[in-house]
């Protein structure tokens, strides 16, 4: 799946279709993102610049790491799981060059 595909996939949820892991609740608080700023990223993927597909633990979803640029230097990782409806798995926040890891 390319990424204009996947931003036309996250465009056809709602809010409501978001859920929103413990895990990534945990992480979300503990890194001071606010969980409202995420959705808003997820339902409107302007900021969404790469994704990788990797492996997930059940056959009727796909699992993916999604990068959202606000800068050179800063960016949100979430990695979604997606099946009916869209999983926030965990969150990261990575404050340096972001490219190197999608040239990985």
């Amino acid at each position: 799946m390319n990424i204009e595909e996947f931003k036309a996939r996250l465009k056809g949820y709602k809010r409501e279709d978001i859920i929103v892991t413990e895990h990534a609740d945990l992480r979300a608080d503990f890194r001071k993102i606010d969980l409202e700023e995420v959705k808003n990223n997820i339902v409107n993927p302007e900021r969404l610049v790469f994704i990788k597909e990797v492996k997930s633990k059940f056959l009727n979803e796909r699992k993916f790491e999604c990068y959202f640029a606000y800068s050179e230097n800063f960016c949100h990782k979430y990695v979604l799981t997606i099946n009916r409806k869209v999983i926030i798995v965990t969150i990261i926040i990575i404050n340096r060059k972001w490219q190197k890891f999608i040239k990985k």
